[in-house]
C-alpha cells in the first residue's frame, strides 16, 4: 500500500496545485486498495485533517462509510511528512 509521502507526490502531481479536487480513480489503485488506503487516512486525526472528500461525477468509492469521488489535500499536510 501507498505511504502519505506517496500519496501526496501523487495527489501534487495529478492535482497541479494543492486544493484542486483530483478524482480518487486517478490514483490508478484497485477498488478495494483505494477504499482501504483513503480510509485509513480518513480515520487517522493527524492525517485526517487535511484532507477533503467530495461526490461529484465520476465512479464513486466508500471511504469511511460515505461515497466519495475525489480528494483535495490541504498542503500544510507537509508538516507531517
Amino acid at each position: 500500500m501507498m505511504n502519505l509521502r506517496e500519496l501526496v507526490e501523487r495527489y501534487a502531481g495529478l492535482a497541479g496545485s494543492f486544493g484542486n479536487p483530483v478524482a480518487l480513480s486517478a490514483f490508478a489503485l484497485s477498488e478495494r486498495e483505494t477504499e482501504n488506503l483513503f480510509s485509513a487516512l480518513d480515520e487517522d486525526y493527524q492525517i485526517s485533517r487535511f484532507l477533503y472528500f467530495s461526490h461529484a461525477d465520476g465512479h464513486a468509492y466508500t471511504v469511511s462509510g460515505e461515497a466519495a469521488t475525489h480528494i483535495s489535500i490541504d498542503p500544510s499536510i507537509y508538516t507531517l511528512l
